[in-house]
């Protein structure tokens, strides 16, 4: 079964997010914030990473930059509720394959990570 990386600063987020996951067969690793999530993207080998994109200290921009700089290659879907001009490209730009706009779309979303697992 694939494993998803959540890397979400927010519990009510990232626990939504997991619990929806998992009841699709999915692996689920969280990760409370940026510097967590650079560690598990090492650690624990996930498929695919879904990255909030604002969170304090470490955000996902600069946290997808060092999982990138580390050779780490699996797809990482940016989510945030910021959808400004220009924010699709940053995050294309900062590493990220794809972008998803809050509040998360399941259905949506679930067929971006079935298409991304299936083309890497």
């Amino acid at each position: 079964m694939p494993r998803i990386l959540i890397v979400d600063d927010n519990d009510d987020n990232r626990d939504v997010l997991k619990r929806r996951l998992e009841r699709r067969g999915f692996d689920i690793v969280t990760a409370t914030g940026g510097k967590d999530g650079i560690e598990h993207a090492q650690a624990d080998g996930p498929d695919v990473i879904l990255m909030d994109m604002n969170m304090p200290e470490l955000d996902g921009w600069e946290a997808t930059k060092q999982i990138r700089e580390q050779g780490i290659t699996v797809p990482v879907i940016a989510l945030t509720a910021h959808a400004m001009t220009g924010d699709r490209e940053r995050a294309i730009e900062a590493g990220c394959t794809e972008y998803h706009t809050k509040p998360v779309e399941m259905d949506k979303l679930l067929s971006l990570i079935e298409h991304l697992l299936s083309v890497s």
